[in-house]
């Protein structure tokens, strides 16, 4: 690349606007501050060249360029903000009710919320945090943080690492606090110092000339700001991984030891029993009467085993590595693991018995039994008597739909009905029976033989969330960090006063700060006190008056 030499000997690279050394406007930048040739400067990383401004060529550059723009990043998190709040019109698809009567999100969102919801499956917007493309709007927001940092951060920071006490005096003048005073004395000069320093100015001197600073920490603020939402962007990024976050839904049944979902066969839990308490104060009554039964308190108390498998295939060994109960907001927490009471279901069959008696008989006396796990449900049942039965059609949640026709609502047996084939003993010709809660149907009305409902179990069954989130500490960590920066660039200022004495004796004072110009000038105003420094002028004020 070119580079750019000032009058004072030093060589500049291409695009910077005041000169690393001096501080003098460059020759053919000076409009190139952003003020329009008006009389003061703008400081913005002290003039410093930007690479996004200078290296323009490649593609590498171009890329650069693009991903450095303020407005592009603001244009992404609008875009992100936009598309996170579409996604939050209907629920997504995890928040889908474990026992709604169409899980399937293809048929659910369109039966709850017709065409909208269509719309909502059809665009992809029911998986939208973890789609990905909202990822890769995620990781362009923060390639575009990374960008924008970098590109302002080093030539900030390669200015203020090496600043030389010694400016030009068009740097001085060009300044919104300035001054020019007269036949001030060493003693003057020294009583000024030690003001500055009491006002824990960091003094740097060189050939008689001061530059005089304090609160230069406070300019990495936003970059701090910046390296916190990276950290919280990346956060939500490994929250997609199943590495990092896991949230799978289990019923368990009173009396049942299942397998965790998710934990590759590594925990079990074991639902000892269910507890239900109901609020029944008298104050609620109408509230009460108005919508029904209404929980105060719904609890698992769980058995959490950990399996061991001493021979690779064998049944695994459960060892008991917790014992509590789950409670509303209050989960079981083991190995980096939560348990969460989310739901239940009171009263589902577990079983049905069922019993053969002869049609004509009203006396219903019974020729033999058999049983149905509702879970499990077999077959096929071979009685002693000779009796043969055949489990042709089972719908655990019965209810006929439009068109008439048996099906069922959910998979879990909360109205169970079944299709029999009954076959006497010694016959091959089968007799159809349709059996359900309060329904018993014979199909062809010339059966000799007819089932009833002998007897039933049933168990109230919690459902339970088994998760982990390994992503909120980063959450967390970042959130911290930008806290950090919030606060370091909000309650501190970086404060510049350069003092220079020319060679006929005159002193001439600049200020310059980030903010709170009030601040410095009362700090200006103090040190200068019994001295014949003149105060400086607000030059902007002055510009502002005038017009």
């Amino acid at each position: 690349m070119r580079k750019v030499k000032c009058e004072c000997g030093h060589v500049n690279p291409l695009g910077t606007v005041l000169c690393e050394s001096c501080g003098k406007p460059i020759a053919g930048n000076q409009h190139i501050d952003g003020n329009d040739g008006k009389k003061l400067l703008n400081m913005r990383y002290d003039g410093m060249a930007r690479r996004s401004q200078t290296y323009t060529k490649s593609f590498v550059d171009r890329v650069w360029s693009f991903f450095s723009s303020v407005k592009v990043g603001v244009w992404l998190i609008v875009i992100a903000l936009v598309a996170s709040m579409v996604g939050t019109i209907f629920p997504q698809e995890m928040y889908i009710p474990p026992d709604a009567p169409n899980r399937a999100p293809s048929v659910y969102y369109e039966e709850q919320y017709g065409v909208f919801g269509l719309i909502f499956y059809q665009l992809g917007l029911h998986n939208l945090y973890s789609s990905w493309w909202y990822m890769i709007l995620i990781a362009l927001i923060g390639v575009s943080l990374v960008i924008c940092s970098l590109d302002r951060f080093v030539p900030l920071f390669k200015a203020l690492r090496n600043q030389k006490p010694k400016k030009h005096k068009s740097f001085l003048s060009r300044q919104r606090l300035y001054s020019e005073s007269y036949e001030i004395t060493d003693e003057e000069v020294v009583k000024l110092k030690e003001k500055l320093k009491k006002r824990r100015y960091k003094l740097t001197e060189a050939n008689g000339h001061i530059l005089a600073e304090k609160g230069r920490f406070s300019r990495w603020g936003p970059y701090v700001n910046h390296i916190g939402l990276i950290i919280i962007l990346l956060a939500a990024i490994l929250r997609s991984t199943p590495i990092f976050y896991m949230d799978e839904y289990v019923w368990v049944r009173e009396g049942e030891t299942t397998v965790l979902p998710g934990s590759n066969g590594e925990y079990y839990v074991e639902n000892k029993d269910f507890i239900l308490e109901t609020h029944d104060d008298e104050r609620f009554r109408e509230t009460l009467e108005k919508e029904g039964m209404v929980a105060s308190n719904y609890q698992t108390d769980v058995v959490v085993y950990k399996a061991t498998r001493p021979i690779p295939g064998a049944e695994p060994e459960l060892e008991p590595i917790v014992e509590d109960s789950i409670q509303m907001n209050q989960p079981l927490e083991f190995d980096g693991y939560e348990l969460v009471q989310s739901g239940y279901q009171l009263n589902e069959f577990t079983n049905m018995t069922f019993k053969i008696h002869e049609t004509d008989d009203s006396n219903e006396e019974s020729l033999g039994t058999f049983t149905v796990n509702l879970m499990e449900p077999e077959s096929e049942f071979v009685l002693d008597n000779g009796f043969r039965v055949v489990l042709d059609q089972y719908y655990p949640d019965y209810y006929l739909d439009d068109d008439g026709i048996p099906a069922s609502e959910t998979n879990f047996p909360r109205n169970p009905a079944f299709v029999f084939f009954v076959y006497p003993p010694e016959s091959e010709n089968a007799e159809v029976s349709f059996l359900g809660i309060g329904k018993n149907i014979d199909a062809s009305g010339e059966n000799e033989y007819k089932l009833g409902i002998a007897d039933f179990e049933m168990h109230d069954v919690s459902g339970l969330s088994f998760k982990y989130d390994r992503s909120l500490p980063f959450f967390g960590i970042g959130a911290a960090i930008f806290m950090i920066g919030v606060i370091q660039g909000m309650y501190w200022q970086h404060r510049r006063i350069w003092i220079n004495r020319t060679k006929d004796g005159e002193l001439l004072m600049a200020a310059h700060t980030n903010k709170n110009w009030f601040g410095v000038k009362k700090d200006i105003e103090t040190v200068i006190e019994d001295t014949n420094i003149k105060m400086v002028d607000d030059q902007q004020e002055l510009d502002e008056k005038e017009k």
